[in-house]
């Protein structure tokens, strides 16, 4: 196991990066704040939502497979019942990081889907937030950290 500040620099080194569940309404989901984050930050992110076109001014991608040149990493910010499936994928494209994004609720956290993908050998951070690490994060997000990490919401290792 690593502990979860190593493993989110490494994700973050990734220079490619998908979300999936990508909201139509801007705004509305906490994966449309990590896209555009991302984006703002330089990252070469795609959407993935196979029913929409576009979201956030942007073309989507209905599957991790339709991304051309394919990814480096994946944020899972859709239902916790659609993780496993899009893990499956990741390790199929030998993808080697997924992050399932979690904030108060439960998110996108499967534990399935978690098992599926370390037994696979990938290194899969279930819960949290990519926006909460690195030098980029800011002071709401570096909060919320710290006090989803003394709640045990984050892991503290992956």
């Amino acid at each position: 196991m690593t502990s979860i500040t190593t493993a989110a620099e490494a994700f973050l080194d990734s220079r490619r990066i998908a979300v999936t569940g990508v909201s139509r309404t801007p705004g509305s989901h906490g994966g449309n704040v990590v896209y555009c984050r991302l984006r703002e930050l330089g990252y070469e992110v795609f959407a993935v939502n196979p029913n929409a076109e576009s979201v956030e001014g942007d073309p989507t991608y209905a599957s991790l497979a339709a991304i051309p040149g394919g990814v480096e990493a994946v944020v899972v910010a859709t239902r916790p019942e659609h993780a496993a499936a899009t893990v499956q994928e990741a390790i199929d494209l030998g993808v080697t990081q997924v992050w399932m994004h979690r904030s108060i609720d439960r998110g996108s956290v499967d534990d399935e889907a978690t098992r599926l993908g370390r037994d696979a050998g990938l290194t899969v951070i279930d819960g949290g937030c990519p926006l909460m690490y690195g030098p980029h994060a800011d002071r709401g997000h570096r909060i919320m950290c710290r006090v989803l990490s003394l709640t045990r919401r984050i892991p503290r290792q992956v």
